[in-house]
């Protein structure tokens, strides 16, 4: 989930109870992806591991798969979960292993990694990849989450705290131009509308925003923290949560590409 520099602090247990959608809606990624028995394939931001197993079992025992996170307490997760499997700590600006692979395999990852830096990221990628290997992948894309993080920065300017977006979504164009100036040939790039149901009923958007909000709260104490949760459900309550079902719902937006080293 996390391939680069961040705030957050990663609770795999959270992680995988509260949000187990992330990898739910990432098995279409995969999908995309269409691993070959045989290839090999680097799982970038790989989370608990559960896509990488999915992508493992897809080539079979002829092929290779790693996964890569920058957090250490999600790879130690993995591990655990899926011993048979590779996994390593490492930093998606800068990872160097000793194999080069067919493909690389990215879901709800590269957002996570500051603007300026993504350049570099396309760059080692395209390091990775064999020529014509392919880099498939899924990030949150320009208005993802928009209502959750404009209703957070309000509350918090309202209390005299400032915060910044802290992710990167981009418009289409934008990440194209990345990928493009590190050598890729972009063969699809697709920005779509999710919204997307949260795990855990009338706690879900509390559950999210406890999960992936760090960034968002830095510097206040856990009573603060609450207060400002709370107000923002309530800013948000009349256009995401429905009383009905007892459920919320997160404005996401995707970019889901396909890129060729060329």
């Amino acid at each position: 989930m996390s391939d680069g520099s961040s705030a957050n602090e990663w609770d795999p247990d959270a992680y995988d109870r509260d949000t187990g959608f992330v990898h739910e809606y990432g098995g279409s990624v995969a999908e995309l992806l269409d691993p070959a028995p045989g290839e090999r394939v680097l799982d970038l931001g790989c989370g608990t591991g559960h896509l990488t197993a999915d992508i493992a079992e897809r080539v079979g025992e002829s092929g290779a798969v790693v996964g890569v996170d920058a957090a250490a307490e999600m790879v130690a997760r993995a591990r655990e979960t899926y011993p048979t499997l590779r996994f390593e700590v490492a930093d998606a600006r800068e990872y160097a292993p000793d194999r080069s692979f067919d493909a690389v395999f990215s879901n709800a990852a590269l957002h996570w990694i500051p603007r300026a830096d993504q350049p570099a990221v396309a760059e080692r990628v395209a390091d990775l990849l064999e020529p014509d290997g392919r880099f498939v992948a899924e990030l949150g894309g320009t208005g993802n989450v928009a209502a959750v993080v404009d209703a957070t920065l309000a509350e918090l300017r309202d209390r005299g705290r400032e915060a910044e977006h802290p992710w990167y979504f981009p418009t289409v164009g934008e990440h194209a131009a990345v990928l493009e100036g590190a050598g890729f040939e972009v063969r699809l790039a697709r920005l779509f509308d999710r919204p997307t149901e949260l795990d855990g009923g009338r706690e879900g958007l509390a559950d999210w925003l406890d999960v992936f909000g760090d960034s968002l709260f830095a510097g206040l104490d856990d009573g603060e923290r609450a207060a400002v949760v709370s107000a923002v459900e309530d800013r948000l309550r009349g256009d995401l949560f429905d009383a009905d079902s007892g459920t919320w719902t997160a404005d996401y937006r995707r970019l889901r590409f396909v890129a060729v080293r060329e």
